[in-house]
């Protein structure tokens, strides 16, 4: 990545963060290899993470909070560090170039993203009452949180949503389900979106609103995770709520404004999630690269043969282009301009390269490229995977269509 563009604090940020990996996470990664070297070890029966797994991440959340990374992102109104989508970008990219994929007490673990854990923007709209009792526990990464939007029927089309809270008295009860929901197996608290207005709703004028749960409280269940795309066990889950009772000061913001305050910091976590894709195409290009210097066939290198040249040729370009559009729109969020169309094309490109960049390098390595031993299939299975959530490739597509047509061209 060119860090012409990148301040010199950001880049000492980043050199940190890569020591804090080596020296701290390395060494816990080592000693509980036969641990997270295969899912049947890292997901029970049920397909949660074991609980030995699970402390090991509490382990190193902690360590990451204390080191000052797992709330550089949060905002400092709330605790958090204030740095912005470009450091965002820079970061997150960074980490997973260093990394690569199938590191589960690296992604997402030492930095969160900004819909889960740690100090969420969503987290400004609680009431300052509530706050010293509960963002202490998540900043320390002692506590985490999953963000509930997503339904069955309401993903891409949020005004397809079914749950419900009608106030009674003090409190709000809650009935309906949530599903997809990232950490929604494991969270210590839930950020709840729920219908409160069924005539704005119903007119897609808002008529959602968000609150903050326990998730020990009575009417709150895990149903299930969601195993996904070759693994044993998930991350993400469905939710149940049944007469959830959630007092009125829990709520998130103001009645009926709940779409406004889901969507605080959505910028910075698209760049984020980018920036992860691209990172990691970057990790991968650069085993392709070495295994076609030392790889042979026909009495020479396979990085002699044109075909393999063309896929390394053809990756870099993704990797480039990915990238400078992500430093581009970061910068313009920085500065506080209005990006809503570069930051769909940034999703949708990055996300889609980054996946084509993982299918080419399989190729140049050829039966080696489909084994787990090096890693390749498993970022080929994330990258894939995340060309769907936070704004499908296709959504992100029609919002950039939108803004043309109704803007003219102003990237």
């Amino acid at each position: 990545m060119n860090t012409a563009l990148i301040p010199e604090e950001i880049l000492q940020i980043g050199e940190s963060l890569i020591r804090f990996v080596d020296q701290e996470i390395a060494p816990i990664e080592a000693a509980n290899k036969a641990l997270l070297a295969s899912d049947r070890t890292i997901f029970d029966e049920k397909g949660r993470f074991t609980p030995e797994v699970e402390d090991l991440k509490r382990t190193v959340r902690m360590k990451s909070a204390e080191a000052g990374f797992y709330t550089m992102f949060g905002p400092e109104e709330i605790g958090g560090g204030g740095l912005g989508p470009l450091a965002s970008a820079y970061l997150n990219g960074i980490l997973s170039a260093h990394c690569g994929p199938g590191r589960p007490l690296i992604h997402p673990v030492v930095i969160p993203s900004p819909f889960t854990n740690g100090l969420s923007p969503v987290l400004t709209f609680l009431d300052p009452g509530l706050r010293d009792d509960y963002l202490p526990q998540l900043a320390s990464g002692d506590k985490t949180m999953c963000f509930g939007l997503s339904e069955p029927d309401a993903g891409s089309d949020i005004f397809n949503m079914k749950t419900r809270a009608i106030r009674d008295g003090d409190e709000w009860v809650i009935t309906g389900t949530k599903q997809w929901i990232t950490n929604g197996p494991y969270a210590d608290y839930a950020m709840i979106f729920a219908i409160t207005d069924p005539d704005l709703f119903a007119q897609r004028k808002g008529g959602i609103t968000g609150f903050f749960v326990d998730t020990k409280w009575k009417g709150f269940e895990v149903v299930s995770t969601i195993p996904i795309m070759g693994h044993l066990g998930a991350e993400i889950g469905i939710l149940s709520f049944d007469q959830l009772r959630v007092p009125d000061q829990h709520r998130l913001g103001e009645v009926n404004q709940g779409l406004r305050v889901a969507l605080r910091g959505v910028n910075t976590g698209r760049l984020g999630l980018s920036a992860t894709c691209v990172g990691l195409a970057r990790w991968a290009l650069g085993q392709a690269v070495e295994y076609a210097k030392v790889r042979k066939t026909f009495g020479q290198p396979i990085g002699a043969h044109q075909s393999v040249q063309i896929l390394l040729a053809e990756s870099a370009s993704d990797i480039y282009s990915a990238e400078t559009m992500l430093i581009d729109c970061a910068l313009k969020l920085e500065r506080g301009e209005k990006a809503l169309a570069e930051t769909s094309m940034v999703k949708q490109h990055c996300t889609d390269a980054s996946n084509r960049v993982f299918d080419r390098c399989m190729q140049v390595h050829g039966g080696m490229g489909l084994t787990n031993e090096l890693r390749l299939e498993e970022g080929y299975r994330f990258t894939r995977s995340m060309r769907i959530p936070d704004g499908t490739s296709e959504i992100q597509r029609r919002t950039v269509a939108r803004e043309l047509l109704a803007n003219g061209i102003n990237f």
